[in-house]
């Protein structure tokens, strides 16, 4: 089996992407498609239509349940028909009068798995989601996500940011700097400066191909001023790594909290009831 994540973690569709799976289903293998970035196909491609067997949908990231911590998580699976016998059980289906009824057993099934009824509170809202957006608008969630992520490139790139590929993305960017020009300042400087502007920082240092990695993926949910205003900040802070790189590198400067040791804290936790 092949696992993809589709568009990939750059941002970027895999144009290969049917090759691909004509040359696995060739070696008589399933293609899985991981689909943690389905904010850019909701409603626009059909994950089977890629040649994709098997995926997941994390419902944390695309349809709407809260994220942070580490979780809350929950995955759907989504199996073509030809892996149907195969999935667990006990699992609900559809009989032939229309009726939704459970099927404890399967003759090649896997079995039983242990959380079978999943994270039913995030898949009801989840479910209820998707049926306040509709089809039109879960299409234009898609098509926003993709717009904000092109649009926050531009802004960021002319902020002084590198792109690391830098051609048109689907849902998110991903930028890299470069200590030296910047009297050492590094990325992980960068996002913690950032909160003192008020703004959450991206995910940093992922994915690891990348060195000194900046990922933006704004989503649909942001508004042209605030990533216009996030870009400022971002501008702002080159500008300090050049003149005042010592702000920078001791960030936060606002908060109660500026720098956690987090390998310390990592190894030696301490814990209290």
């Amino acid at each position: 089996m092949l696992m993809m994540t589709v568009p990939n973690t750059l941002g970027l569709f895999e144009d290969e992407i049917l090759e691909v799976a004509r040359l696995v289903h060739k070696a008589g293998a399933l293609l899985y498609m991981d689909g943690a970035n389905m904010n850019a196909l909701m409603g626009v491609v059909k994950p089977a239509d890629l040649g994709f067997d098997l995926m997941h949908l994390n419902l944390h990231k695309t349809f709407a349940v809260p994220h942070g911590g580490g979780g809350p998580g929950a995955g759907v699976l989504a199996a073509r028909r030809h892996l149907e016998e195969y999935l667990p059980v006990p699992r609900i289906t559809e009989s032939t009068n229309g009726e939704m009824e459970i099927l404890e057993s399967s003759p090649k099934s896997i079995g039983r798995i242990r959380a079978f009824h999943g994270s039913v509170g995030n898949i009801l809202l989840s479910s209820a989601y998707l049926a306040m957006l509709g089809k039109e608008g879960a299409v234009a969630a898609s098509r926003t996500a993709i717009v904000n992520a092109n649009y926050l490139k531009a802004l960021l790139k002319e902020a002084g940011l590198k792109p690391f590929q830098d051609e048109p993305c689907m849902h998110e960017a991903v930028f890299t700097l470069d200590p030296k020009t910047l009297n050492g300042v590094r990325t992980l400087d960068l996002a913690k400066r950032l909160l003192d502007f008020g703004f959450y920082a991206p995910t940093v240092y992922f994915p690891l191909i990348v060195p000194e990695a900046i990922m933006a993926e704004p989503t649909e949910t942001e508004t042209p001023e605030t990533l216009e205003e996030f870009a400022r900040a971002v501008k702002t802070i080159l500008e300090e790594a050049k003149t005042n790189p010592d702000r920078v590198k001791t960030a936060t400067n606002k908060l109660p909290v500026a720098r956690l040791d987090e390998v310390t804290a990592a190894r030696n936790p301490v814990i209290r009831a």
